[in-house]
């Protein structure tokens, strides 16, 4: 007999469905406005699904690193971090990315969450006793490998849920739906910590993950395409090769990757707070915050007013800005100017993300995004847990001062590099004019905002 509760479930997992739903029109003779994308009831699911979930995971990194370096007094503890969650990348980026792109991205996805809310469950745990630290990288290399895990599915899942013509706009609202969570997250990460523990930090995150699979469980994708069955190392090869048979995808990742390298500061900025600019936990979130707020801002005029007619001069210059206002943190001894510096920074970098993900997406086939993607991770993503702990050994040696300057230093000569050895890339123009390799319609339609796009990367980021 069946149950009375059954017809109201249905009605309910309907409901929900249908604010899932991913179907929609587009004319390309109609001007689009910025929030086109958010038209689309799957993608606002999806986007309020991944705002919670990477709030979470951006107070779970303030908490984690104020921890460690309150506990262990030592740049190097920081650096440590950023070895730890490395290493998950480097090894299953590529294999994450044949997942990605042979089985359900959505079913990767929710796998990898449920894995990163027992590891939330078991931080709160580990610090709550107050265990040794070796305990809390254990824990954190179980998230790096549940987040290694699901972000080539993460990052591919965007084409499944808009139109291509919406691809550009999508990723900028979703870029700065991280910028937002990433200027939140670190706020009410510091403000917690000031008021409770890191462990309360750590269930909230798992909280934030408990939301982001409910969500994600209620939508329903666009069918994926699956690459042709191929032996298991060259379909992981597969992605590898066209990133190196495309000079402007392979520019700019390698640009993105050693200006984040070396020009990080954000994995000192507990060593700042405390022993520089001496603001304690609640200045520490301050500091956390300004690059996303600075990233947000730079997001909405890419979005509502400013229109990149010349995209690779443009991400050449941004990356010179970032270079510059990382220096200009490092000789800082002023709070007010300090935040200044990395809001700018913030805004700058937001600039290059935004071409560099747009790029990806409009150049890359479907049925390669997922493995496109593993090696995009593999680049970015080590570049900034590899770049954290080279900022923590260079602190260690020479003082977080040298180590941030000089970071900014070699921010410049990489693009002076670049340049140079992809000569091409200063004369990109305008990104909706891209489109992979075979394909004879144009890829992008609409007004310049949609000429945008960017990733939950992180300078901050990303490994949101």
């Amino acid at each position: 007999m069946p149950s009375p509760w059954q017809p109201r479930l249905s009605q309910l997992v309907q409901r929900f469905r249908v604010f899932a739903d991913t179907t929609t029109t587009v004319d390309p003779e109609r001007p689009a406005d910025g929030a086109a994308a958010l038209q689309i009831p799957a993608f606002r699911v999806f986007l309020l699904a991944s705002l919670l979930s990477n709030i979470g995971n951006q107070m779970r990194i303030v908490a984690v690193s104020w921890e460690v370096y309150d506990r262990a007094r030592t740049p190097l503890s920081l650096g440590l971090i950023g070895l730890v969650l490395a290493g998950p990348v480097l090894l299953l980026a590529m294999p994450a990315g044949v997942a990605a792109d042979r089985f359900s991205r959505k079913g990767i996805l929710i796998g990898a969450h449920l894995a990163l809310i027992a590891c939330g469950f078991g931080l709160a745990f580990a610090s709550a006793q107050e265990v040794p630290l070796p305990w809390i990288y254990l824990l954190l290399l179980g998230t790096g490998i549940c987040r290694a895990a699901g972000w080539p599915a993460m990052s591919a899942m965007l084409t499944q849920l808009v139109p291509k013509p919406l691809f550009a706009n999508a990723a900028t609202w979703r870029s700065m739906a991280f910028q937002t969570a990433a200027t939140l997250g670190p706020v009410l990460g510091a403000w917690l910590l000031a008021v409770t523990s890191p462990a309360v930090v750590y269930l909230i995150d798992a909280a934030t993950s408990v939301a982001f699979v409910i969500a994600l469980a209620m939508i329903v994708p666009a069918p994926q395409t699956h690459p042709k069955r191929v032996g298991a190392w060259q379909s992981l090869l597969d992605g590898v090769q066209f990133v190196r048979a495309q000079p402007l995808i392979l520019s700019t990742i390698t640009l993105d990757m050693v200006a984040v390298l070396f020009g990080g500061a954000t994995a000192l900025l507990p060593v700042f707070a405390v022993e520089i600019l001496d603001v304690g936990p609640t200045g520490y979130g301050w500091l956390r915050a300004m690059p996303p707020v600075g990233s947000i801002l730079m997001g909405l005029m890419l979005t509502t007013r400013v229109s990149i007619h010349r995209a690779g001069a443009a991400l050449l210059w941004a990356v010179i800005g970032f270079g510059a206002w990382t220096m200009a943190f490092a000789v800082s001894r002023s709070f007010a100017v300090s935040l200044v510096a990395l809001f700018m920074l913030g805004a700058v970098d937001n600039v290059s993300v935004v071409i560099r993900a747009t790029l990806l997406q409009l150049l890359t086939p479907d049925e390669l995004r997922g493995r496109v993607s593993a090696v995009n991770a593999i680049f970015i993503n080590t570049s900034n847990e590899i770049g954290e702990f080279e900022s923590g050994i260079t602190a260690h040696w020479f003082g977080p001062v040298l180590a941030v300057f000089g970071g900014g230093v070699l921010t410049l000569v990489t693009v002076a590099v670049v340049a140079k050895v992809w000569p091409s890339l200063r004369h990109v123009g305008r990104l909706s004019e891209l489109r992979p390799e075979g394909e004879t319609e144009t890829v992008a339609a609409g007004p310049p905002p949609q000429d945008h796009q960017s990733q939950p990367s992180k300078s901050l980021a990303a490994t949101g």
